[in-house]
C-alpha cells in the first residue's frame, strides 16, 4: 500500500507525559558525546542558571519518539518501518530541555510528497510542559521507499 496522502493535517493525540531524569540526561549526553558539563553535573548547570541537568538538543527525539510511534500504528498509514529511513531532522527551541521538565508529545503530519513509487512524510511534534508551554518543535521527515 503506498503512502496515505491523506495523511497530511492528521493530528494525534498527546503523548503521556515523559518526566524526563537526570540519569537519563547523562545516558544520553555519554551517548552522543556530548561532553560539556552542564549535561552531567548539576552544580556546571546550575551556574549556567537551570535547576538541573541540561539535557543535549537531540534528546527532544526521545518524546518525538513517542509521538512518531502513533504514526506508524496508524493502519490506513501506508507507512511499513522496514521501508523507512530518517532523512532529516530540525529542532527549534523556546527553551532547554532539563531533568525534571515533564513533557508531553503532540503530533501533526504536515507533508506526504510522493517521489517515484515511494514518498517523504513530515512531521512536526509539538513538545510542551507540564504548564503547556512550549519547550521545542520537533520537525522529523520520514522517506519512505515504495514497494517492489
Amino acid at each position: 500500500m503506498p503512502v496515505n496522502p491523506e495523511l497530511v493535517g492528521r493530528a494525534f493525540a498527546p503523548t503521556p507525559p515523559y518526566l524526563v531524569g537526570r540519569e537519563k540526561v547523562r545516558e544520553f549526553a555519554r551517548a552522543v558525546f556530548a561532553t560539556d558539563p552542564q549535561h552531567t553535573d548539576v552544580a556546571a548547570a546550575s551556574a549556567l542558571g537551570y535547576a538541573d541537568v541540561v539535557a543535549p538538543p537531540t534528546f527532544a527525539m526521545v518524546v518525538q519518539d513517542l509521538t512518531l510511534q502513533q504514526l506508524l500504528s496508524e493502519p490506513d498509514s501506508g507507512i511499513a518501518l522496514e521501508r523507512a529511513i530518517h532523512a532529516e531532522q530540525r529542532f527549534r527551541y523556546s527553551r532547554p530541555i532539563v531533568a525534571g521538565d515533564e513533557l508531553v508529545g503532540r503530533l501533526r503530519v504536515t507533508g506526504v510528497r510522493a517521489i517515484g513509487k515511494g514518498a517523504m512524510v513530515t512531521s512536526e511534534a509539538e513538545i510542551t510542559d507540564a504548564g503547556g508551554a512550549h519547550v521545542v518543535t520537533a520537525t522529523s521527515v520520514l522517506l519512505i521507499g515504495g514497494e517492489e
